[in-house]
């Protein structure tokens, strides 16, 4: 994701050296930043220790009962996603306070399925580096909270020692311990408030710029995810071609390919016929123009499935209108698109579908079929496919599943497939809606 800041205008710089890494700018909170930093630190004071209270005690139970009746490991999981929730707060709290423009924590899944697959989702959720990177923000955040709430206990304190010769109180002392006489209350309330004050807008600095050291990465860290990144995409192009590539060649060689060579011998039969026996030759033509058709029928099919031109010329929704027209299952489709996304996107969401369909009318013996198209709040291109068939779908190289896998990773997105034995058969895939 490219995100473009406004800046003012700076005095120009020397380029940098070709291959050198961008610098990390440092930037200052902000007067409004640090008042809403203070506030949210004064509320964590009072919130965290709750919050880490709760935490701890369903670790302690989850621990507890984890022989009794694996009931230990239903409290785990749930502090997983207890955990999971805490760090959504902290960075949704941090982004709307500083702008971090970071992508929305979500929780992961696995690309397994069954019981095995619920607990490798359970598993990549407590090892997201995200999640614990904003858990330690959350606990750096309360520890500063409790001493923000010190520090505003001693303003207040300083702040009654400021008025105590108008209210007449007498008898006040330092910390309860050295008696405070003539101005020496004033005196020493006034320098308590500035000196709490300063803490405690040092505090509200000191918590941005913790807050960005947790959370934001640093330049390289983002230029190594992506690499990493594009290297993913580009494996996952390089299998889609391939997949791609295989497909067409079996579908040439096993459909399109006999039935010529079938064309060529029938109207080769007929040149022998033509003067001994016209009403046969006529017949065996009529044949190969039957034929023909067939195969010039079964070459748009070929054709439509490398390139939809409905795709291009009138978006997905009318390219997967089509194509639910088409299917030997029964379709209910649901999209709701308010805009067009990039063609990589719409193209891998289309033909993800289009393999899923396939898959359904071939292999699960399904009557009925749902698609369901959004565009969610993300920016992200998401789509389901489910059947009602027998399910037990596995996604085997070179296989359509491995396809949809293949082509939704070139276009940077991700895909779930769910098909336990029994049914049904669900295909989850999410693209990047600018792919």
């Amino acid at each position: 994701m490219t995100t473009a800041s406004v800046l003012p205008p700076s005095p120009p710089t020397l380029p940098a050296p070709p291959g050198a890494l961008p610098r990390r700018s440092v930037r200052i909170s902000s007067p409004g930043q640090v008042a809403g930093a203070i506030a949210q630190l004064a509320a964590l004071g009072a919130i965290g220790p709750v919050v880490f209270g709760g935490l701890f005690g369903l670790l302690g139970a989850g621990v507890g009962l984890l022989f009794a009746l694996l009931i230990g490991v239903v409290l785990l999981a749930g502090l997983v996603y207890a955990l999971f929730g805490v760090a959504w707060f902290e960075q949704a709290r941090l982004d709307g306070l500083y702008g971090f423009d970071l992508p929305a924590l979500r929780p992961r899944r696995s690309p397994k399925t069954g019981f095995v697959g619920v607990l490798h989702t359970i598993w990549l959720q407590a090892i997201d580096l995200r999640q614990w990177r904003a858990i330690a923000s959350f606990t750096v955040s309360t520890l500063l909270g409790l001493v923000a709430l010190f520090l505003v206990g001693s303003a207040a304190w300083g702040l009654a020692l400021v008025f105590s010769p108008i209210f007449g109180w007498a008898h006040t002392a330092l910390f309860g311990l050295f008696p405070l006489e003539g101005a020496g209350a004033p005196l020493i309330g006034a320098l308590t408030v500035l000196v709490a004050t300063g803490a405690v807008i040092g505090l509200g600095l000191l918590h941005g710029v913790l807050a960005r050291a947790i959370l934001v990465p640093s330049r390289e860290a983002l230029l190594e995810e992506q690499a990493r990144t594009s290297d993913t995409r580009r494996a996952g192009a390089v299998r889609a071609a391939e997949v791609e590539r295989t497909r067409i060649e079996r579908d040439l060689h096993d459909g399109v390919q006999p039935r010529l060579v079938s064309i060529g011998m029938t109207l080769g039969l007929a040149q022998t016929k033509i003067d001994d026996d016209p009403d046969a030759a006529k017949a065996l033509v009529a044949e190969a123009h039957a034929s023909t058709k067939s195969a010039i029928t079964e070459l748009r099919q070929l054709a439509r499935g490398i390139h939809a031109s409905v795709l291009e010329d009138r978006g997905l929704d009318a390219a997967l209108s089509a194509l639910a027209s088409r299917s030997h299952v029964p379709v209910t489709l649901d999209v709701r698109l308010p805009r067009r996304c990039s063609r990589p996107a719409e193209a891998a969401v289309y033909f993800s579908i289009a393999e899923a369909l396939t898959n359904a009318a071939k292999h699960s013996r399904a009557g009925n079929c749902r698609v369901d198209v959004r565009v969610r709040d993300d920016g992200s291109l998401w789509a389901r496919v489910e059947d009602d068939g027998l399910g037990g779908a596995r996604v085997v190289p070179g296989g359509g599943l491995d396809g949809i896998v293949n082509r939704v990773t070139a276009a940077g997105g991700t895909a779930r497939i769910d098909s336990p034995q029994g049914g049904p058969t669900s295909v989850e895939v999410t693209v990047p809606c600018a792919s």
